[in-house]
């Protein structure tokens, strides 16, 4: 090693003046090298022990390094599902003064696998469907944060099982290019036409090789992920119009991208004499979030499921009576909880109380609403459908076996008929 290498890193990673950078990287002694499956590329790459953690070190010219170092920095930074930059090592001689390649650094995702580890194995109809979803999802993120990557495929790609399915990341972004403005129709058509190309290819390959099953038809399953993604794509940006009694609509659509895997970051409705047109910007969010959200909102101890339907139902009531957006979050979360939660909670007959904690009730009571506005195609207010909620479904259930501190005073119980709450529309 020679004094011109050059390490740039965005941490401190003493480690690395360890490394054999004299060394061409397919020369790397065995106990440099962590034994792990590796996918397809046109570089050099081997997986590394640096430290407690293991890197993935990939030969490649100094600008191209320089290039996607920048780009997956400015991924990390969106929190874009992508492996995480670590450092440019440049400059690198061998003993005997021959110029090496720039080695770009990244974390190795863990528990991740190239998609040729993960269907080592006959790939089943019903796993490739899987695979399809993950890779679709992983572009339409990847769109929403402005970024092109121009070679979109399996082998650009690290896959995590993720509760039965998969859960997929950009793992080479050395051919894109990041729009902070948003990407053109154009863009996005020309990666997905770049997907549909490369994953056929892949899929035929292991076709040839005999992993894939005799059902499966490469090109059809390469077509889906394009079909996956336009949907996924119109769920997530594409925007509705309806009349203002139309609530119920709000929560469908919010429903149906919580069943897609995101929650909604900012909801906002306009409203001209064509109707109200809803736009949704989306985002994942981590375990827990929604509990954590409710809890310092409202003081309301759900289940994380739970609390994503009252948060949602938060966010709807605050888009209809302050559309402007012009209001605290806490403002508008103790009117809803004093105008909406706790009056359905007092209404719930005395002799109903032990069927269900009040999360539940409610939770279950927006559902019944949604399912009751969906089969009469109108917007049925919440004090009709707890009132035909209680009658039909909750008096039927068994109660609930849970312990619950004894109250601290009378909570009168408030008629149904008597309910307002400015009509919950």
């Amino acid at each position: 090693m020679t004094s011109s290498l050059s390490i740039s890193a965005s941490q401190p990673s003493p480690e690395l003046l360890e490394l054999p950078w004299n060394l061409p990287l397919e020369s790397w002694p065995d106990e440099t090298i962590a034994a792990l499956p590796k996918g397809l590329s046109r570089h050099v790459v081997r997986f590394i022990h640096l430290g407690d953690h293991i890197v993935a070190v990939k030969e490649t010219t100094p600008e191209l390094a320089r290039r996607e170092y920048d780009l997956l920095r400015s991924l990390d930074r969106l929190d874009a599902p992508s492996v995480e930059p670590v450092a440019i090592v440049s400059n690198r001689r061998s003993s005997a003064g021959e110029e090496l390649a720039t080695a770009l650094i990244t974390r190795h995702l863990q528990f991740s696998l190239p998609y040729r580890a993960v269907f080592s194995h006959t790939l089943r109809p019903a796993t490739a469907t899987r695979l399809v979803d993950a890779m679709a999802l992983l572009l339409v993120k990847l769109h929403l944060d402005g970024f092109y990557w121009g070679d979109v495929s399996l082998s650009n790609t690290l896959f995590r099982r993720d509760a039965g399915a998969f859960a997929a990341y950009l793992v080479d972004a050395e051919t894109g290019a990041l729009h902070p403005e948003g990407l053109s129709d154009g863009q996005r058509e020309s990666d997905l036409e770049i997907a549909r190309v490369n994953v056929a290819g892949e899929l035929l390959d292991l076709q040839a090789g005999g992993t894939l099953d005799d059902d499966i038809d490469p090109v059809q399953m390469a077509q889906s992920i394009v079909e996956s993604y336009r949907s996924l794509w119109d769920a997530l940006t594409g925007q509705e119009t309806f009349d203002t009694s139309e609530r119920w609509r709000i929560a469908e659509r919010i429903e149906k991208l919580n069943a897609l895997g995101f929650d909604i970051e900012e909801l906002t409705m306009s409203s001209d004499e064509t109707g109200t047109t809803l736009s949704i910007q989306p985002k994942v969010v981590d375990a827990g979030h929604h509990q954590r959200r409710l809890i310092r909102l409202t003081g309301i101890d759900a289940g994380e499921n739970q609390a994503r339907q009252l948060l949602n139902d938060l966010d709807s009531y605050k888009a209809t009576f302050y559309p402007e957006g012009d209001v605290s979050e806490e403002m508008v979360a103790h009117e809803w909880l004093t105008g909406v939660f706790e009056p359905v909670v007092r209404a719930i007959p005395k002799e109903l109380r032990g069927k269900l904690e009040p999360a539940e009730v409610f939770f279950q009571l927006l559902h019944h609403r949604g399912h009751l506005s969906r089969e009469e195609d109108r917007d049925v207010s919440l004090a009709e459908a707890l009132s035909r909620y209680v009658d039909d479904v909750l008096q039927y259930r068994r109660d609930e076996e849970t312990v619950m501190n004894p109250p601290t005073g009378v909570i009168s119980q408030v008629p149904t008929e008597e309910i307002n709450w400015r009509d919950l529309v």
